[in-house]
Order: C-alpha cells, then structure tokens, then sequence
C-alpha cells in the first residue's frame, strides 16, 4: 500500500457504499464489509449461487468480487465516485474457491490523479490460504481529482 494513504481516514463510509449499492445494483449480492484509507473488503455470500460441480465458486465470480474490491478502495481515496472505471485487471486462480462465504480485499499501490493500481487477494474460510490473487488498474474521471 502506498505509504501516503495509511495516515487519513477513508474518505467514504461503508454504509455509502452499501447504500449505492442496492440503489443502483439491486440482488449485486456483494458488499463492502470494511474499508480504510488506500484498502478495502468486499464480501459474497454464496448461499443461491450457482456454483460449479465439487461447490466451487466460479472463477468469473472471484472476478467480479475483486473488481468490487479495487471500486470500493479506490473510492476511500478519491471520495464517492460511481463514473470511476475498471481499465484493465489480470487475476492467477491459486486453489478452489470453496465455502459460503468469500472475501477479497484490495490494497491500492498507487493513487495517481486518475490512475489507481490496485492488488488484490480473495479467499474463503482462510485468509492465509487465498483462492486468487489480482492486479488492476482504475481510471477516475477527470472531475474526481
């Protein structure tokens, strides 16, 4: 993480970001479950989900949840910003992704003026034993600097 943003408070709250949420992606299924300055984690119950033979949750699901988690970190630097936008991620699938409930947390590494590169690390009953690991890069909106 970038050292500069370990000293302030996240610029947004947990609840905004779950709020925004169900307003503008009704049954998402993920949340953001906690945040600090530069990082964040992002939460998917995998109860109705249909998962793939063997109770594995889908590598496209990972995916998604660690987009989410980079959305939401960027956000604790640059405040609340919808329009801020995946550019690119790449993501190595380490296990399967087994278990009811699966988090990813983000971690920023850098926090340009519009450029946020981000990794992250999704797991399911053990931290230490994550399921994928990913880098990607968000653009913000010219206005969010």
């Amino acid at each position: 993480m970038v050292s500069q943003m370990s000293d302030s408070p996240a610029k947004v709250t947990t609840e905004q970001i779950n709020t925004f949420l169900e307003s503008e992606f009704p049954g998402n299924g993920d949340r953001c479950e906690a945040l600090g300055d530069g990082w964040a984690v992002a939460i998917l119950t995998t109860k109705g989900l249909s998962l793939r033979p063997g109770k594995i949750i889908s590598g496209p699901t990972v995916f998604g949840l660690c987009d989410a988690a980079l959305y939401y970190a960027c956000f604790t630097v640059i405040g609340f910003e919808p329009m801020t936008l995946t550019s690119e991620m790449s993501i190595r699938f380490l296990r399967p992704a087994r278990g009811e409930i699966i988090r990813a947390r983000a971690d920023l590494d850098h926090a340009g003026r519009r450029s946020l590169i981000g990794t992250i690390v999704a797991w399911t009953d053990d931290k230490d034993k994550p399921v994928a690991v990913a880098q990607g890069t968000y653009m913000a909106p010219r206005s969010a600097s």
